[in-house]
């Protein structure tokens, strides 16, 4: 990730609800149509992995 990337991740923490929808509907509307490849097996897997491991901290937090 590069610098920049990471300022703007920590500018939308930043942000209200209201203020962050508004900036994921943007973003949407740019993006919708860019040509982007296929991920691959991989990546699959390895963002399935991630997301399972977020939300078993977030459960464990819960119990």
């Amino acid at each position: 990730m590069t610098a920049l990337v990471q300022e703007l991740l920590d500018t939308f923490d930043r942000l209200t609800d209201l203020e962050r929808l508004d900036l994921v509907l943007e973003i949407l509307k740019r993006t919708v149509y860019l040509d982007f490849p296929p991920l691959s097996d991989e990546d699959l897997v390895l963002n399935a992995e991630e997301l399972f491991l977020e939300l078993d901290e977030q459960e464990a937090l819960y119990e």
